[in-house]
């Protein structure tokens, strides 16, 4: 038995009643989490541009906060897009991985396109989230997590899977479905050396190809079964060792985390304990000398995360820790308008004078934890020092409040989300999502 097989197998067994409650709430928090990203993107430059690219063509399904409908593929593509566009979807470690972003767009379609349960649509959900978590972990060694941009590995997987899931696929049709999803992995992670913008367009990408993959399994197209394990398939072609499997550790969405800062997870807890600084110290920033960040080894090494500039797009000031202490510092406080300031004097020059050194026991610890400490030095010669041994994740509470502040109609599609498991027709959600 191939490892697609096995996975597939694995997959099949999951019903609605395995499912701990945790989970399910789980699930409807990373929901409205990206439904808060998504709807706070409209009118970016990046999903502006991928909803042009879908208007040329009509269909079953919706694009968040767009009227009209649209091919189910374009949908896909356009809401994957929305949903990175602030930089703040949700995250699992493990893998180093956004997969909601690829999940949902791609459930959202399923649900328009044929009757999928509440029920089914949680099942789907946590399925993707599954293989994607469990598949990225084994796929994303250090030297691929540099190489290749993590997301676009084990997000097809996590797209398939949950189609898989939704669309009733049988056991030949999900390892197809898996199969032709490996053949899709793609990209590269030098777009934070310059700030380039296919970031946000990647997981477009993915979640499409996921679609794909799905449909063209249905369809009775046949993947090798071996495409994951072969000699010439993905795990030998990234030299890993093809030894996953599901449901071995709990849910791998229950190590999903949610981003408090609108940046790369690896500045996120530098950036709590700046701002913490900020604040209990009252540092004014004018009277900042020099700053070291103590970080984790992965925190450091990943693209465009040590970088001090100069800062000419919105990428380069997201993915670099030292702007995004910088700016927590100046400001003592961590907002989206914090990453609209490139030509901030103040910022860039904090950003100029801060260093990132590598902490053995903060590496030790991660991924199960996401250290960091900020250590600031004034003119005067007092240094202040804060430390955090693990971020501060965004919690359900904020969730629902950052998802209110932006959604039009944001008490019906939370009282849809909240109460998924006895919703008949899921497509009714996607009605909900429209201008």
């Amino acid at each position: 038995m191939t490892l697609a097989q096995r996975l597939a197998q694995q997959l099949h067994r999951l019903s609605f009643d395995d499912l701990p409650a945790e989970a399910i709430a789980k699930v409807k928090t990373a929901l409205l989490d990206y439904l808060s990203c998504a709807y706070e993107s409209c009118g970016l430059p990046w999903p502006s541009q991928a909803v042009e690219l879908a208007k040329h063509a009509t269909g079953q399904c919706t694009i968040l906060g767009e009227s009209g409908q649209f091919a189910a593929s374009d949908a896909i593509f356009a809401n994957a897009v929305l949903g990175h566009s602030l930089v703040r979807e949700d995250m699992h470690t493990g893998s180093v991985s956004h997969l909601g972003i690829v999940v949902f767009p791609t459930m959202l379609a399923a649900s328009e396109t044929q009757a999928v349960s509440g029920r089914d649509f949680l099942r789907a959900a946590i399925s993707g989230y599954e293989a994607g978590g469990a598949i990225g972990r084994a796929l994303m060694t250090p030297a691929n997590v540099h190489q290749y941009r993590p997301t676009g590995f084990s997000g097809p997987f996590a797209g398939a899977a949950a189609l898989a899931a939704a669309l009733q696929l049988d056991l030949a049709q999900t390892t197809s479905a898996l199969c032709f999803a490996a053949n899709t992995a793609s990209g590269l992670n030098q777009w934070p050396y310059s700030g380039g913008d296919e970031m946000f367009f990647q997981p477009g990408y993915t979640a499409r190809n996921a679609w794909t993959s799905a449909s063209l399994a249905r369809s009775g197209a046949h993947a090798s079964d071996d495409s994951l394990d072969g000699e010439a398939g993905l795990f030998r072609a990234l030299n890993c060792e093809p030894e996953v499997t599901l449901f071995s550790n709990g849910f791998e969405i229950m190590q999903v985390f949610h981003k408090p800062a609108p940046a790369c997870n690896y500045a996120q807890t530098g950036s709590q304990a700046a701002a913490r600084a900020s604040q209990q110290f009252q540092i004014q920033a004018a009277d900042i000398q020099s700053v070291i960040v103590h970080s984790t080894a992965a925190a450091i090494a990943y693209p465009g995360c040590n970088y001090r500039g100069p800062f000419e797009r919105t990428l380069q000031v997201k993915m670099s820790i030292q702007y995004c202490v910088a700016a927590a510092l100046a400001k003592g406080e961590i907002a989206e308008a914090n990453y609209r300031k490139l030509d901030d004097p103040e910022i860039n020059r904090i950003a100029q004078v801060t260093s990132l050194v590598q902490d053995d026991a903060l590496s030790a610890a991660y991924p199960a934890k996401q250290g960091s400490e900020v250590e600031v030095k004034m003119r005067d010669g007092q240094v202040h020092r804060i430390r955090m041994e693990n971020v501060a994740a965004a919690d359900d509470g904020l969730i629902r409040d950052r998802f209110r502040s932006v959604s039009p109609r944001a008490q019906a599609i939370e009282a849809f989300v909240d109460t998924l498991e006895n919703q008949k027709e899921c497509g009714a959600l996607a009605a909900l999502l429209r201008a």
